[in-house]
């Protein structure tokens, strides 16, 4: 059965990009510290291993938001094509929320990027229909994650809590009602806290 999930890292602060997101920033300043734990050149502790495999596992298709996508605001530029290089990491069809129509960019590696101008409800019929009986992921960023919430879309929730201030920026739970979660589990290494939650 498909499942909508959700897997991310945030700061202890709650943030999941600092201030000031630019292309030079895109998680805003000193968001990077936040996926150290993912990107460490020494062996990653077997906690952080199982939280990276989970999050570059295959799904049906995914959910983002335009800031997620890339910096450009107001009109597209149509050389723009995302921050993942030729190959972006989904391999599978991305649905990217925005208020200004553009046609799909297809990328190398099974990733389509959709866009979507009628809202996160459409975002999320298309993306199922698209995923099959596979999940569908909510990549991020703060908002979508906050109208998949407030949607009752999300079963599962993946935070990936990271011993960071960052002091401002993207606040996840920012005017979220309780999602009423439920811990399923937790494991840690000294670099991130990896906490698993049903929704609803």
């Amino acid at each position: 059965m498909s499942r909508t999930t959700c897997h991310v890292t945030i700061s202890l602060d709650g943030h999941l990009a600092g201030p000031q997101q630019s292309r030079a920033d895109p998680l805003g300043v000193g968001g990077e510290r936040l996926h150290e734990w993912m990107f460490a050149d020494e062996p990653r502790p077997a906690a952080d291993e199982a939280a990276r495999a989970d999050l570059l596992r295959p799904r049906g298709a995914f959910v983002m938001g335009r800031n997620m996508f890339g910096p450009v605001r107001g009109g597209w530029d149509e050389d723009w094509r995302g921050w993942w290089g030729d190959e972006p990491p989904y391999h599978a069809p991305v649905f990217v929320l925005t208020h200004h129509p553009r046609d799909p960019v297809e990328m190398a590696g099974g990733t389509t990027f959709h866009f979507v101008t009628a809202g996160f409800d459409a975002a999320m019929e298309q993306a199922r229909a698209a995923a099959g009986d596979a999940d569908v992921t909510i990549a991020g960023g703060a908002s979508t994650i906050r109208q998949a919430l407030a949607a009752g879309a999300l079963h599962e929730l993946v935070l990936d809590v990271a011993p960071v201030l960052l002091g401002g920026g993207e606040r996840l739970f920012d005017g979220v009602a309780d999602p009423g979660l439920t811990q399923l589990g937790v494991t840690s290494s000294p670099r991130v806290t990896h906490v698993h939650y049903r929704v609803g």
